[in-house]
């Protein structure tokens, strides 16, 4: 086929404002994914679109269960079971407490 490109897990876009950190997760519309090396805003960063990452930032005061439906806080940077004017990004791989400041995600390039 000639106009397929690539699978898609990875991909390489144009940092946001801010720039982007190693294991940050990153949201530009609905296209989401973990950045792969640390980059300033306007330069190439390499996001995971698919895969299972630790420590991500969980919002405090709620717990998760292994597959509770995931989203992501745009403005509080952090990932919550809370649906309302969030994005859908994955699911929860593993329990966390109400206290854990961080958590395992799941992330699926098919999911949001």
């Amino acid at each position: 086929m000639q106009t397929y490109l690539h699978r898609g897990d990875n991909l390489d876009i144009i940092a946001p404002a801010g720039g982007t950190a190693r294991g940050m997760p990153v949201l530009i519309g609905d296209l989401f994914g973990i950045a792969m090396n640390d980059s300033n805003a306007g330069e190439t960063v390499t996001i995971v679109r698919e895969g299972v990452f630790s420590d991500q930032p969980k919002a405090p005061g709620a717990g998760w269960a292994l597959g509770d439906a995931l989203y992501w806080d745009a403005a509080a940077l952090n990932f919550t079971k809370t649906a309302a004017n969030n994005t859908r990004v994955g699911i929860a791989g593993d329990v966390a407490q109400a206290g854990d400041v961080s958590g395992i995600v799941i992330i699926d390039r098919r999911v949001g």
